[in-house]
């Protein structure tokens, strides 16, 4: 059996002012199937602190801020988890130490430090995903979609997801467990816990 490894970089430009998000579901099916990859497994990560990676259902109606609904309405949840930064010293961070060093690393301006909502939110979020590939075909169920969430809107730049593809060419056999059968979680009672009590008598009377 070989073992492969395949890794690519998306290069994506995010606006600035809002929080982004970026359907790269195209992109990954693609580098799925140019992997090679029978049957393994897909990362997908994002290479910066601010922004996070998120599997979800396409919701197709996009607003006038250019974001489907159902993101809009995860952005509206998360502002108020999490308030958009819009003055200073509205969050510990930055702090001036932090603020220098975005001066000594030549930001353009201390505005850039001032994103802490958009680190908080990816922390929440998390920044990789990893999802199943079976017989080729990268297993998302029948609606998901897999998004690159930018939540740093100070600026509009470039950014970077990560996409690392790990596997074998080989098939795999029956992947049924037990033959397929279902598995009941739900709570089973007892003789004991279902026996009668007298205090159902006057209920059962009626």
């Amino acid at each position: 059996m070989e073992f492969k490894v395949y890794q690519k970089e998306l290069e994506l430009q995010s606006r600035g002012w809002i929080p982004t998000f970026h359907d790269v579901s195209k992109e990954i099916i693609e580098i799925v199937e140019a992997s090679g990859v029978k049957n393994g497994t897909v990362c997908i990560s994002s290479h910066h602190t601010t922004c996070s990676v998120m599997i979800q259902e396409c919701s197709h109606d996009v607003d006038s801020f250019d974001i489907e609904y159902l993101q809009h309405d995860l952005l509206d949840i998360m502002r108020k988890m999490i308030p958009d930064f819009e003055k200073e010293h509205q969050y510990r961070h930055p702090g001036p130490v932090h603020t220098q060093f975005g001066r000594y690393v030549n930001e353009p301006g201390d505005f850039t430090s001032m994103n802490t909502d958009g680190h908080l939110r990816s922390v929440f979020f998390g920044r990789s995903e990893t999802m199943a590939i079976k017989d080729g075909v990268l297993d998302g169920g029948e609606f998901a979609h897999v998004y690159f969430v930018d939540w740093d809107h100070v600026r509009a730049r470039r950014r970077q997801l990560n996409v690392t593809v790990m596997g074998t060419s080989d098939n795999v056999e029956n992947r049924k467990w037990n033959n397929g059968e279902v598995i009941n979680t739900l709570r089973k009672y007892t003789d004991e816990e279902k026996a009668f009590d007298v205090h159902y008598t006057l209920q059962q009377q009626r």
